[in-house]
């Protein structure tokens, strides 16, 4: 299936939810926010929250700093 993931085009055999999306394209995923198709989805609903094909994902990582 193929997803946009930060504006590029991915193939996935298969990402059956969000999570799992984060983990393969952001493993240190400590302080990510996720949005899909426009919503940003809160870390408690990443399990949930199922990836199809053609969606559009977009993944920032936060960092600290001074």
């Amino acid at each position: 299936m193929k997803i946009t993931v930060n504006g590029r085009v991915q193939e996935f055999n298969s990402a059956a939810n969000l999570k799992y999306l984060i983990e393969h394209c952001s493993p240190a995923n400590t302080h990510v926010i996720a949005e899909v198709n426009g919503a940003v989805i809160k870390r408690a609903g990443w399990e949930q929250t199922a990836i199809g094909e053609g969606d559009t994902v977009e993944l920032v990582n936060l960092v600290g700093g001074g």
